[in-house]
């Protein structure tokens, strides 16, 4: 498992019950998770009187209750700022799990030794792409959903990145890969987090087990002649992290060699000292030149 055991103003207090309690800087926060299946004492403060909490409903949805909890605020990592705030179906615009990957993306993008385009596709907030970017790297950061994009403008400016070279691109993510395959643009680095189910703009169904391999086909032909690295994030339940490792295989390593890694995202447990997973990642890592 991959631990993003490196945050400071954000911290996973204790989790069970079907629920977690976490700390965004110095907003306290209880949602919903349903991998936490076990039962917890909950002896821990936080539990009692947190800034907000999101209460699922049994018919499906639910609501925030925000308490103290603030509209917007910011929490750091490393030399990255990020803004949150309650969204839509207990979401706050960041999932922490994923530093692992940034820092992953760093690395290969500090240690290259020359220029680095990176693709990011159903790109969110931005955590990733700012990541990048910070790197050194020229980032092309593509979302279906124009919120989301002024989200992650916002976290690039509140991280400095205001003038960093970032193409913002509300699109569906399908159509603007297969525009760039006859564009003949070409990147380093792909770097992807696709739904496990949505609607394209025109009514087409995206299921990820159905979805994913199509798409992955068509987008392997936008890696350059020296690719970098490809990242596949995923957080389908019943998906192993294998799989995503097995289609990296298939699609990447016979045209670029390299090799390819996968395993579980997980938060550290400060009441445990256990880990919570939270999603798999599949990596495709080219060779050192």
């Amino acid at each position: 498992m991959w631990i993003a055991d490196r945050w400071k103003d954000y911290e996973l207090i204790d989790c069970g019950g079907g629920e977690k309690v976490e700390r965004w800087g110095k907003t306290v926060l209880v949602r919903p998770d349903p991998q936490a299946i076990w039962n917890t004492p909950r002896e821990r403060r936080e539990w009692k009187r947190p800034d907000g909490r999101y209460h699922r409903s049994s018919s499906g949805g639910g609501h925030w209750d925000k308490g103290r909890m603030p509209e917007r605020w910011q929490v750091r990592y490393d030399e990255l700022t990020f803004q949150v705030g309650a969204m839509n179906f207990k979401h706050t615009g960041l999932f922490p799990e994923q530093a692992v990957n940034w820092d992953f993306a760093r690395e290969m993008i500090r240690s290259a030794g020359r220029p680095v385009r990176v693709l990011n596709l159903f790109a969110y907030t931005g955590g990733a792409t700012v990541a990048c970017a910070a790197a050194g790297a020229q980032v092309c950061h593509v979302d279906a959903a124009k919120g989301m994009v002024a989200w992650a403008r916002e976290n690039a400016a509140l991280s400095g990145l205001t003038d960093a070279p970032i193409r913002w691109i509300v699109d569906d993510c399908g159509k603007f890969v297969d525009r760039e395959i006859r564009r003949g643009h070409r990147y380093d680095a792909i770097i992807m987090d696709p739904p496990s189910y949505g609607r394209g703009p025109s009514g087409e169904v995206w299921k990820l087990e159905d979805s994913l391999y199509p798409f992955l086909e068509r987008a392997v032909q936008l890696l350059s002649d020296r690719p970098l690295f490809f990242l596949i994030n995923s957080y389908t339940t019943g998906l192993a992290p294998s799989v995503l490792g097995y289609l990296l295989d298939v699609l990447v390593t016979p045209r670029h060699g390299g090799h390819t890694e996968c395993g579980e995202l997980g938060l550290p447990v400060t009441a445990t000292g256990l880990a919570l997973p939270c999603g798999s990642a599949g990596r495709w890592i080219a060779d050192r030149r």
